[in-house]
């Protein structure tokens, strides 16, 4: 039996378990979660996003997945079961959780939460890494992303990436995305939010990220967007 390859399995970036609620894997609440995971991993991966309720009243789950912009179907399916099953382990019983990956993110709760901003679930990560200057790169960080924002409300899967030449040759890269539950202009609000914590995640950092539940930014000085 061959084993895994390299890089089949990757780790989940950050998890928040949340809910005042527990359930049991034999009651109604679990079965309705098994079954929202066998919804959204058929629902998923050709487009890569989607969103689904299964049950009623307190056994109702709502959840979604998205998967990166850039990341093909097969990718996009394999995050999102890797995303199911990791949460089920990390929040057992836990009636609300979200994982995110560098591929997707995995959200559910008994509390219906589709087409609004999340922004109780959100993570900083950033390159240890500093600039030589960075109150200039630091703008020019910004500029990049909210061009990428304005781009992204305005697209139909509310996704853009890009870049901007630096100095000495160099290039800075940015991606932005959106939950496609949101209507544009909540997109643009959430990612606006988020750049607006560049200087609390990323001062002066060669690459960072501010990741939510709704919407998320990256930037490096290296690509890392698949072509």
């Amino acid at each position: 039996m061959q084993g895994p390859k390299c890089g089949d399995q990757q780790d989940p970036l950050f998890h928040f378990c949340f809910g005042q609620d527990n359930y049991t894997e034999t009651s109604p609440y679990g079965s309705n979660l098994n079954a929202l995971i066998n919804l959204l991993y058929a629902k998923v991966p050709p487009t890569g996003f989607g969103l689904g309720s299964v049950g009623q009243d307190q056994n109702r789950v709502n959840g979604l997945a998205l998967c990166r912009g850039d990341v093909s179907s097969t990718d996009c399916r394999t995050c999102v079961i890797d995303a199911s099953k990791e949460i089920r382990e990390r929040c057992p019983c836990k009636k609300g959780a979200i994982i995110w990956y560098d591929n997707c993110l995995f959200k559910y709760s008994d509390v219906e939460f589709f087409g609004k901003i999340d922004n109780s679930n959100k993570f900083y990560m950033f390159n240890i890494q500093n600039v030589n200057d960075p109150t200039p790169f630091n703008q020019k960080t910004k500029d990049l992303l909210s061009d990428l924002a304005s781009k992204a409300y305005v697209s139909p899967v509310l996704y853009a990436t890009g870049e901007l030449e630096l100095e000495d040759s160099k290039t800075l890269y940015g991606l932005v995305q959106c939950t496609r539950d949101l209507s544009s202009a909540d997109c643009k609000k959430c990612l606006d939010g988020a750049i607006s914590e560049l200087p609390s995640c990323c001062d002066g950092k060669q690459g960072g990220r501010v990741v939510g539940g709704s919407c998320n930014f990256r930037y490096e000085i290296y690509p890392f967007v698949n072509a």
